[in-house]
């Protein structure tokens, strides 16, 4: 079985929610594949985005790359609409002065989907 990003727009997978967007660096850029485009929040903290998967994906890895995060959260939720969202993982952040963080997450096996 080969490995797919299940996280990819090319996936079916979209942003429906982000809670701030800077337009030369949108909430799509997340889920693009493109590893020279990100997303760029421009409000106060926390920042927040949801990711839709419209089909069952199994999570085994997560690999995020950021700056200046001091606490990542996520949350799941198996509802056929975004609600009822769990923690799911919390984890503080190295502060890396300005570098860019990247930070793997291997997680027991779950289904997730909406």
């Amino acid at each position: 079985m080969r490995n797919i990003d299940v996280c990819l727009s090319s996936e079916g997978t979209e942003v429906i929610l982000a809670t701030s967007s800077d337009e030369k660096h949108p909430p799509e850029n997340i889920i693009d594949g493109n590893p020279e485009t990100f997303w760029t929040t421009t409000g106060m903290f926390p920042q927040e985005f949801i990711i839709c998967f419209h089909k069952h994906v199994r999570i085994e890895r997560l690999l995020i790359q950021s700056y200046f995060v001091r606490t990542l959260r996520i949350e799941k939720s198996t509802s056929k609409e975004p609600v009822d969202f769990e923690q799911w993982i919390e984890r503080d952040l190295v502060h890396t002065e300005g570098q860019l963080q990247n930070e793997e997450i291997m997680v027991s096996k779950y289904t997730l989907k909406r």
